[in-house]
């Protein structure tokens, strides 16, 4: 018993359609993937940045205001890797009722299957008045 398929069937048409827009979905997967994790470092970077200015706003009277303000961005940036985040930046003149300018930078680079596709620096700034 042996079926006749026509040439006008239909039959694995659904399967080619899928094999041919598989690849494409699974780039824009992983290409998402990748964005939603170099995002959540922007975010963690921001965070990080924030609370060192909080501190440095209340230090002005310490030591070294600059050290306390970069190990509390430190601090804060548990999710990112200690390795690749240099000093912050503070600016100030630590009088009271001036500004202080924090500043940090994070690399980061977005790839597809080993192959980068964007890198560059995050970067974040905040800055707060000095009490």
């Amino acid at each position: 018993m042996r079926k006749n398929i026509s040439p006008r069937s239909e039959k694995g048409q659904a399967t080619t359609e899928f094999a041919v827009v598989l690849p494409i979905l699974v780039v824009l997967l992983f290409g998402i993937i990748q964005f939603g994790i170099a995002f959540k470092d922007y975010l963690s970077l921001t965070d990080a940045v924030r609370a060192g200015a909080r501190k440095a706003a209340v230090s002005r009277n310490l030591s070294d205001p600059v050290g306390a303000t970069q190990t509390a961005v430190r601090n804060a940036a548990a999710d990112l890797d200690p390795a690749k985040l240099p000093d912050p930046g503070v600016v100030s003149s630590w009088q009271p009722g001036t500004d202080v300018k924090v500043s940090a930078q994070y690399p980061f680079r977005i790839s597809l299957f080993g192959i980068p596709v964007v890198t560059g620096n995050l970067k974040s700034s905040t800055t707060e008045r000095v009490e």
